[in-house]
């Protein structure tokens, strides 16, 4: 599996964990019903759940170098989707962004008032500055 097809070194990981996933289910579904008959299909289940943790532990190799922030696990332990954590992030990052860009603008708007009141209590001296700091002053 090369590291430059990403989806490709996750396919066998994410499908032994859905039939690791999926024969637990089994597995409980046989214990919680359990009759001296099924003892056969029990056995062969938790052999297949012990397949599916060498397949789990042989991929390790592919995935050691991801890294997953704590808060997805956050996520999962209090039965979020851990999918949802990338949009909760991107809408956090637009929040903060209208929050800097109105920031901006106001900065931008209290220099603009600055230098119209300094202009008219010194005249001169904001002439010279502007003509010092060049076109972009002068709004």
């Amino acid at each position: 599996m090369a590291d430059d097809k990403v989806p490709e070194r996750f396919e066998l990981l994410e499908q032994t964990i859905e039939q690791f996933v999926e024969t637990t289910r089994q597995i409980g579904i046989i214990v919680s019903d359990f009759q001296p008959g099924s003892q056969g299909v029990l056995n062969h289940k938790i052999n297949s759940m012990i397949d599916n943790m060498r397949e789990i532990e042989k991929c390790k190799a592919h995935v050691q170098d991801v890294e997953v922030p704590l808060e997805v696990f956050e996520y999962i332990d209090q039965g979020r989707n851990p999918q949802l954590y990338t949009k909760d992030c991107l809408e956090k990052a637009l929040e903060k962004n209208q929050q800097v860009n109105g920031k901006i603008d106001a900065y931008k708007n209290f220099k603009s008032l600055l230098v119209d009141e300094l202009s008219k209590h010194f005249p001169k001296e904001i002439d010279e500055y502007q003509n010092i700091k060049g076109p972009q002053m002068k709004s």
